[in-house]
């Protein structure tokens, strides 16, 4: 019976050996990229059976990475990894199909039952997780980054790099108005009374990568 093939995406490199080692016991892992481009291109070219990917990364975020990822292989299983804790971040990772949450401290304990619940069509979420969500689910609202859309993002990560309003505009062939018009609202929706605290939640929250010079 063939092994399971995994693709492992994650940009921290001692964390990455470790959790390469850690794979290797059990499934065939296909490769080891470090952000979300290499990703899409290594599972078009491994079609790998899951794919374990950190939420933060250069150039794409996991996340983002994975979206685009079901375009083509909807059917593939997915594993998130992330150093946070905050319940937006798995609402985020359910919303984009991710069957695994894992926070990374304990990935040596979790990431092969997360696997193989994946494989298996389950959902497995890091149990510290669990009763955050319930409490959620007696009464919070989600946190608003989860409505954040994706031309919102793509705006988000323009203002993070600091361009201004016209170079963005420009980048995205959308007038001026519009780009002020979604600056104010991602600021109403995020809380934020300026662009250094705008960049500071969508940084807190994943809604960007690596903004430039911050």
């Amino acid at each position: 019976m063939s092994r399971v093939r995994v693709l492992l995406a994650d940009d921290h490199r001692i964390v990455a050996e470790g959790l390469r080692r850690l794979l290797e016991h059990e499934f065939e892992l296909v490769d080891l990229v470090e952000d979300g481009a290499a990703l899409l291109a290594a599972a078009q070219r491994h079609e790998p059976d899951v794919v374990v990917t950190d939420i933060g990364m250069p150039v794409m975020n996991g996340i983002d990475a994975v979206i685009e990822l079901r375009k083509t292989r909807p059917n593939v299983a997915v594993v998130f990894l992330t150093m946070h804790r905050d319940p937006a971040y798995l609402e985020r990772a359910r919303a984009a199909g991710g069957l695994g949450y894992v926070l990374k401290h304990s990935a040596a304990a979790e990431l092969v039952t997360a696997v193989n619940e994946a494989i298996a069509g389950r959902e497995y979420v890091t149990p510290a997780l669990i009763d955050a969500m319930e409490e959620r689910s007696d009464g919070e609202s989600p946190h608003p980054s989860t409505q954040v859309t994706p031309r919102q993002r793509e705006i988000l990560q323009l203002i993070a790099d600091g361009k201004l309003t016209k170079q963005i505009a420009a980048e995205l062939a959308i007038s001026d108005r519009t780009v002020e018009f979604h600056r104010l609202k991602l600021r109403q929706m995020l809380g934020a009374r300026t662009t250094a605290e705008l960049i500071r939640v969508a940084l807190r929250y994943g809604l960007v990568d690596r903004p430039s010079d911050f």
